[in-house]
């Protein structure tokens, strides 16, 4: 599988699961995610998907300054109703790296490791999504402004000949490089700008 070099450079995030400890399917219940893995989830690479993937690690990087963030330990709350835009597609991702869902989880064993009702939507929140500690309810909402990093000018005159067939090979490939140069932005330009990542602690 080729993908475009950056993904590489994208910082990963490691988490604790305590039912992989458990289960014996991660040494010491650690499993280290990267952009990738939200690639392959959602099948494809886009601003949204990057975006759910680095609010992800941010918050949870606030939350667990000193220690490895807890999987199955968080509950995640949105602003908008799962149907509403994308919020869907970044559910997805953001259920992949904390372990949480609403109804379809893992339903744990012994009343350990209950991965359902961590994760709600048209909840009252300020900014798009928020996290919160189960363990201490420490909590912090975050957002992506992407608004504030555009695509480069020609590239939705590129994706329309794509997408209605009149595009050549080599205006196709450009559109592919503008498409991923966003993402790239995104990620590696722009995550830790609070213009574009917007961090709000709750209770401050």
């Amino acid at each position: 599988m080729q993908t475009p070099a950056f993904y590489d450079q994208v910082r990963r995030l490691t988490v604790y699961d305590p039912l992989a400890e458990f289960l014996g399917a991660a040494e010491n219940g650690r499993i280290e995610y990267a952009y990738l893995d939200a690639v392959k989830l959602a099948g494809h690479s886009c601003p949204t998907v990057a975006s759910a993937y680095w609010m992800t690690l941010k918050a949870l990087t606030h939350l667990y300054p000193d220690s490895v963030p807890e999987r199955g330990g968080i509950r995640v709350d949105f602003r908008q109703d799962q149907l509403s835009g994308v919020t869907g597609v970044i559910a997805n991702v953001v259920a992949l790296l904390t372990g949480a869902t609403h109804d379809t989880g893992f339903k744990g064993l012994a009343g350990r490791f209950d991965r359902r009702r961590l994760l709600y939507f048209s909840a009252d929140v300020v900014e798009e999504i928020r996290y919160t500690r189960i363990d201490t309810g420490q909590a912090v909402e975050v957002s992506a402004q992407l608004q504030s990093v555009p695509f480069a000018p020609q590239t939705i005159e590129l994706m329309q000949k794509c997408l209605n067939g009149s595009a050549t090979p080599q205006e196709a490939a450009e559109f592919r490089e503008c498409w991923q140069a966003r993402v790239r932005a995104v990620l590696l330009e722009h995550g830790d700008d609070p213009q574009v990542f917007v961090l709000r602690p709750v209770g401050q």
